[in-house]
């Protein structure tokens, strides 16, 4: 893990990869939870026995927004600012679903640091590059320009 002790030291970091996540795996049982929260019940995701007949590799796969909500869970392993007294996610400029993440698959997130602009009064706005690997995939499940701020 990355660690630095304030956003000034980040900076240092900017057009670098910070870093990949541990591996996560994407049950069934966490999309089944997903598909209550939401209300996304579409059969690709929660439907094991028709996935089995009808989906290419026979399973389910995750929402993209699942994938994508998982990302403040696979980045917290990734970097720290030890000086921070919060962080909010601001929101996304541009996100992709590029590649199914079937059910019972591995993930794990890649940050890259693409900027860190001031804002004052000791906000700053991180705008990061976030992939999502699938394990075993060619290509990448999500990828996403993020926006976060930090308050030092």
């Amino acid at each position: 893990m990355l660690e630095v002790e304030n956003v000034e030291a980040l900076k240092a970091h900017v057009g670098r990869k910070l870093g990949t996540s541990d591996w996560l795996t994407v049950d069934q049982r966490m999309i089944d939870q997903f598909a209550e929260a939401t209300g996304d019940h579409q059969w690709i995701h929660v439907d094991v026995e028709r996935a089995k007949k009808e989906m290419p590799g026979g399973r389910t796969i995750a929402h993209g927004y699942l994938t994508l909500s998982l990302l403040p869970k696979l980045n917290q392993g990734i970097f720290r600012i030890a000086s921070r007294k919060r962080g909010v996610n601001y929101g996304s400029n541009k996100v992709r679903f590029t590649a199914p993440v079937p059910a019972g698959s591995r993930i794990r997130g890649h940050l890259t640091l693409k900027n860190v602009e001031a804002l004052g009064d000791g906000c700053h706005r991180l705008t990061m590059e976030a992939t999502v690997e699938v394990e075993g995939s060619e290509r990448p499940a999500l990828v996403a320009e993020t926006l976060s701020l930090v308050y030092e």
